[in-house]
């Protein structure tokens, strides 16, 4: 038998309706259905998802109009019903300003801390998750997020609008006990870590697969003792290990810690990481956008 939808989702398509017609009576034409199921269909929704408060309203020429918490439900249900998130439609109805944020996870540790306080101050209810990139971008193209925050590269992004926040060139990093010793404000190329013990990323990283094909072409061999999926892994692995790294220089967002060094990779075409911004395409939540802005201004402060 054919799936039915969840009720909200049905009543939700009433709405829809009502909204993209301008009346009870075009919408239950459209749907099929009879007046009096179209507008029990609304009242249910104003009851679950607005505290009873109503969607719409009548404007000039008798023409529903949005409310305010119709006009944020209505942005909300962009999309395929069977992705939509009755309690997230929730909380748009509602008049409390909310976002969903998606972060890599060594930027939650980096970043969250001020979002938060933006948020806070903004009085925007922060619903904060992380995963990696191929999460990140499929949960936007489904609008399960508002935002997310990411490195590239990333996967297929239909349906998704990115911007670069920070471009961040590659550094060579070393823990206490690690032979790598060049002279104060040097550079270090990648015949520099000749034998040495290193901190790889995981095999489907791209990180890792940029280090493998620049030991390849520089005729490198170095002995691999850990591998790391993330920053938040990283620096107690080259700790343990005496050990030396090549990674995106993240002192740009935050210090690296004191007992480690950092060198510039000198290499003959400079490669970077971006750190990314993503949304669902079309117009950004004022939430999304305002997150966003304060973030940049912090980022134009440390740079």
């Amino acid at each position: 038998m054919p799936r039915k939808l969840p009720r909200p989702l049905v009543w939700l398509e009433a709405f829809i309706a009502a909204v993209e017609t301008g009346s009870l009576e075009a919408a239950a034409r459209h749907l099929g259905v009879a007046r009096s199921v179209v507008s029990d269909h609304l009242k249910a929704l104003e009851t679950t998802l607005a505290e009873g408060h109503p969607l719409l309203e009548r404007g000039p020429g008798r023409k529903l109009r949005l409310t305010t918490r119709g006009e944020r439900l209505y942005e909300a249900a962009q999309g395929p019903l069977h992705q939509l998130d009755p309690k997230r439609l929730r909380d748009q109805a509602g008049l409390e300003a909310s976002l969903r944020l998606g972060l890599n996870p060594t930027l939650s540790m980096l970043l969250l801390p001020g979002i938060a306080k933006d948020a806070a101050a903004a009085s925007i209810k922060l619903e904060a998750s992380f995963g990696g990139a191929h999460e990140l971008v499929r949960q936007v193209q489904t609008r399960q997020l508002d935002l997310a925050l990411g490195f590239t590269p990333l996967p297929t992004q239909e349906g998704v609008a990115a911007q670069s926040l920070l471009r961040l060139p590659f550094v060579v990093l070393a823990a206490p006990g690690c032979s790598l010793l060049p002279k104060k404000g040097a550079s270090l190329k990648v015949a520099d870590l000749e034998n040495l013990p290193f901190v790889d990323w995981l095999r489907d990283d791209p990180y890792g697969g940029a280090n493998r094909v620049r030991f390849e072409v520089a005729g490198v061999a170095v002995k691999e003792v850990a591998r790391a999926e993330s920053f938040l892994h990283l620096f107690e692995l080259l700790r343990a290990y005496k050990a030396c790294a090549i990674a995106p220089d993240l002192a740009r967002l935050a210090p690296f810690p004191t007992d480690l060094r950092a060198w510039p990779l000198r290499e003959t075409k400079a490669q970077a990481v971006e750190m990314v911004a993503l949304a669902p395409i079309g117009a950004p939540s004022p939430e999304a956008t305002r997150i966003l802005n304060a973030l940049k201004k912090r980022l134009k402060r440390k740079s």
